[in-house]
């Protein structure tokens, strides 16, 4: 049996709405972004959304318009995927690592403050696999030391914790409609926040610093633009928006298959001394965007390629960003730094994880990672 690492689940009624647009006069940003924004912030409960070309650029243009740059520090944390702490880098502030937690992989909000130095301006929590860091504790935290919030919620457009959903607590929370995500427009992001500052300032910011968009210009009686900051080109579009909008009205129903998928996962791993699952907290709702498992670190890239030779498309997600080589070359970071980040980075599988997974494909998954784990069952990780 082949079963893929991952199945978009684009509808017909995504391509219907897609074409639609195709077929009108504006491809660009204009009314069906505007619809998509409204759309998704009354999902998360935000006052504004701000749709972007990625979950990258949402990251870089909010720390630039929460006035991060050059000289500043941003805490956050290795166990994510490179975009987080790039992005840092790109708005010209350096990126301060701290670890994680042993059993949800999330930055270990208590290590926070003692990270904390007079260069200190944000902090930079990932939800990482869809469940929610500690927002509670991280708030109090950056409102004791006056920082901002910004969360990167690539992984957890459904989470909560705590009855908190993603930018709730936060100054401005960053989305990822990537093609792997839990809905998709192939490339795509958004940043959702409540202060009208920042929102305005992103629309600014994510088309050149202009005043104006093509459909304010050519909609309506042309009035002159005028370029008030140096902005990027990161605006999304009506195609791209198209795509989006039936999916976010489905996206509990396609949230419950994946928790079922995890379900079946944890409930036979749960006594396979040779595979440790990650936890979802009480009093959270995980966004179930991938399924980890951890495995003995000297033996995890051969049950990887293992699987893989069984059909089975896996990845890693992800290996702890301070021992890549830009990270050790550029702010001497080395291994023994961030010791769970690392452990974690070293062990960690992901599997296959999508609505269109059949319960005999994950039969086949499960049974596959027992058989390859089984010779390794004395070397648990704990």
């Amino acid at each position: 049996m082949r079963v893929e690492f991952y199945k978009h689940n684009i509808s017909q009624q995504d391509i219907d709405n897609a074409v639609s647009v195709l077929n009108s006069l504006f491809l660009t940003t204009g009314e069906v972004v505007s619809e998509f924004e409204g759309k998704f912030s009354r999902y998360l409960g935000s006052r504004y959304t701000v749709g972007v070309t990625s979950c990258t650029a949402a990251l870089h243009l909010s720390l630039l318009a929460c006035g991060i740059g050059p000289g500043d520090e941003v805490i956050t944390t290795p166990m994510t995927f490179v975009a987080t702490a790039n992005s840092v880098i790109h708005a010209g502030a350096t990126p301060v690592f701290v670890d994680v937690e042993p059993e949800t992989a999330n930055i270990n909000a208590d290590l926070i403050e003692g990270a904390i130095t007079p260069k200190t301006k944000a902090v930079l929590p990932v939800h990482l696999y869809g469940q929610m860091c500690d927002m509670k504790n991280i708030r109090q935290i950056a409102d004791r030391h006056h920082l901002i919030i910004i969360e990167d919620a690539a992984h957890a457009i459904e989470a909560s914790r705590d009855g908190i959903r993603p930018g709730e607590l936060g100054d401005a929370v960053c989305f990822s409609f990537y093609a792997t995500k839990n809905i998709t427009s192939g490339e795509g992001g958004a940043v959702s926040t409540n202060k009208e500052a920042i929102a305005e300032k992103l629309k600014r910011l994510r088309l050149h610093g202009m005043s104006s968009s093509a459909a304010d210009r050519y909609s309506k009686r042309y009035e002159h633009w005028d370029m008030e900051m140096l902005g990027w080109k990161c605006n999304m579009s009506n195609i791209q928006a198209a795509l989006l909008l039936n999916q976010l009205e489905n996206i509990e129903k396609k949230w419950q298959r994946r928790e079922q998928i995890c379900q079946m996962y944890e409930e036979a791993f749960e006594e396979d001394s040779g595979v440790t699952c990650l936890k979802v907290l009480p009093n959270s709702k995980s966004a179930r965007h991938v399924f980890t498992i951890l495995v003995p670190p000297p033996k995890r890239d051969r049950i990887l390629w293992q699987l893989q030779e069984k059909g089975i498309g896996v990845a890693v997600n992800f290996r702890a960003i301070h021992l890549l080589t830009f990270y050790r070359q550029t702010f001497g970071c080395r291994r023994g730094m961030y010791p769970m980040a690392e452990k974690i980075g070293d062990s960690t599988i992901t599997l296959p994880l999508y609505p269109k997974l059949t319960d005999e494909e994950v039969r086949y998954v499960i049974q596959t990672v027992k058989e390859v784990t089984a010779e390794y069952a004395q070397t648990r990780v704990e």
